[in-house]
């Protein structure tokens, strides 16, 4: 039987490395074990980061949501709080949009989270 080099596949290996590798800077866009480093590395930061975006955009509403109930003269952890006993469902995100868009709605919000908090603290 004739002994069979890898030619093809091994070529075909390389152009999809230094394809996916492509605008990376010097040794890394050029070699192929450079590049494979490079291609892991940058894997695993853009799983990494994809978490960490989350994360930061959650801190940005709750931000959003405090700076709004801080001028309607409650707090936070309060209104959030309220809005659970109220059995109002809306995620931080929504929050954050109604307090920048729509101020008018987000008062009668802060004023049903007030309500509930009360009430449950009457009885």
């Amino acid at each position: 039987m004739p002994r069979v080099r890898k030619g093809a596949a091994r070529n075909k290996a390389r152009r999809r490395v230094l394809r996916a590798a492509r605008g990376y800077w010097g040794t890394k866009s050029r070699h192929k074990q450079q590049a494979k480093v490079a291609l892991l590395r940058a894997g695993q930061n853009a799983y990494r980061d994809r978490r960490a975006r989350r994360r930061d955009f959650r801190r940005l509403w709750i931000v959003r949501i405090s700076a709004a109930c801080r001028m309607r003269n409650t707090r936070y952890s309060r209104f959030i709080n309220g809005l659970g006993r109220a059995g109002i469902g809306l995620n931080r995100k929504m929050l954050s949009q109604i307090a920048i868009e729509d101020p008018a709605t987000f008062d009668t919000l802060v004023e049903q989270a007030e309500a509930a908090t009360t009430a449950s603290a009457a009885n």
